[in-house]
């Protein structure tokens, strides 16, 4: 039977949905936390299969707490606001739930963990919504809303997740279907995430393209150098090697820097 762990900052929501998970018989809840550092103790256990997370929690965040939940566990994020939704399923979370949780909700929830429905799910605030309004929340966008300059992006590898501010992401480099995401603390993150995926979820007043390969985010770029009149070389911070600017787009990141 899979063991589940319940974070949120609220007893009695995490009394009702023992009691709603108890009745399913399809989960054993092997532990709770309400405070984000207990939180992080409780997760860094190695012994279980599922994580009901709420999303606000005192002093911190349930998105907070992602990069602790390990790498083999299901996420389902529980929370009296549909707003996160989209930003759930960015970081592949199992499900969404909107507090109050319903019983047959948690049923489909406990489906999808099992692998008996791929069937998509609905919040329950939104089931009587008209066909057309509905459709639209079945499942989230193929490609989310792009980021605000203020926002953070998670990024994850086979050894690390954690969310970053976007602004601190150095530059994005193709590797034909992934990409290699440069930090500028010289991190660097191999994503299963495509150039033109990136391309459109980054903030436009950040990015921009400086090749058919790489997008720099202009408030990274420490200094350029022109090794000849037609090559601009764009030295990041964090990044080892210059990057060079192809000759045809040039006169955009030019544009852009105001030169």
């Amino acid at each position: 039977m899979p063991r589940a762990l319940l974070i949120d900052d609220e007893p009695s929501a995490r009394e009702d949905l023992r009691g709603m998970l108890a009745a399913h018989r399809a989960v054993t809840v092997i532990g709770e936390a309400g405070l984000i550092p207990a939180a992080r103790t409780l997760l860094a256990r190695d012994d279980y299969d599922l994580v009901f997370l709420d999303v606000q929690l005192r002093g911190g965040s349930g998105f907070d707490l992602v990069p602790s939940v390990r790498p083999a566990a299901a996420i389902v994020f529980v929370t009296g606001y549909e707003r996160y939704a989209v930003r759930a399923f960015e970081v592949n979370a199992l499900d969404y739930l909107v507090k109050p949780v319903a019983t047959d909700r948690l049923a489909a929830t406990l489906r999808k963990l099992s692998g008996a429905t791929a069937q998509p799910t609905v919040p329950d605030s939104v089931s009587s919504s008209p066909p057309s309004a509905l459709s639209s929340q079945l499942t989230p966008p193929a490609t989310p809303p792009p980021l605000r300059s203020d926002d953070r992006v998670f990024l994850k590898n086979d050894h690390t997740a954690k969310f970053v501010p976007v602004t601190e992401v150095s530059a994005i480099i193709s590797r034909e279907n992934y990409t290699d995401a440069l930090l500028a603390d010289g991190a660097r993150f191999f994503m299963r995430r495509t150039m033109k995926s990136w391309e459109e979820f980054l903030p436009a007043e950040l990015f921009v393209r400086v090749h058919r390969t790489t997008l720099v985010n202009l408030r990274q770029i420490e200094r350029i150098t022109e090794p000849d009149s037609e090559t601009p070389h764009l030295h990041l911070h964090g990044v080892a090697s210059p990057v060079a600017c192809s000759h045809r787009l040039s006169p955009e990141l030019r544009r852009r820097l105001g030169k």
